[in-house]
């Protein structure tokens, strides 16, 4: 596995990035494996999604490796329905996975990279991202 990293405010500079990459690829120059990119428009959008509640979950997933969403509830000592809410949050941006499922089947919550590099610009940054509420 590898690290996924997550910016703010990004969203410009990877697109140019991926077009950069484009052209490479159809010139028949060889690539280099990108490392894959989670980008978020606004600090808050960043804050909420990390939040500690979520990064406790994660952090009890690597630790623990549940069997189930119930089980990743009871390791951090929370109610199902919020966890649940929370993996399926963390699955839709893609930095965990789910595997089994099915009619009444469980599914076990799987990390989807082995940690989270967190890039933040700070200089030059721009009216587009948004500050985080306190």
């Amino acid at each position: 596995m590898t690290k996924l990293k997550v910016t703010v405010g990004e969203g410009n500079n990877l697109d140019k990035s991926t077009r950069q990459r484009l052209k490479a690829a159809q010139a028949g120059e060889e690539l280099e494996d990108a490392q894959p990119v989670l980008n978020f428009d606004s600090f808050a959008e960043l804050s909420r999604l990390l939040s500690p509640k979520n990064l406790e979950l994660l952090e009890a997933i690597s630790e623990s490796e549940p069997d189930s969403i119930r089980e990743a509830a009871e390791l951090v000592n929370r109610d199902y329905k919020q966890v649940h809410r929370n993996l399926t949050e963390l699955a839709d941006i893609g930095v965990i996975d789910f595997e089994g499922g099915g009619p009444g089947l469980p599914k076990k919550p799987v990390l989807a990279y082995d940690g989270l590099e967190i890039d933040l610009p700070f200089k030059d940054s721009n009216n587009n991202i948004g500050a985080a509420a306190p």
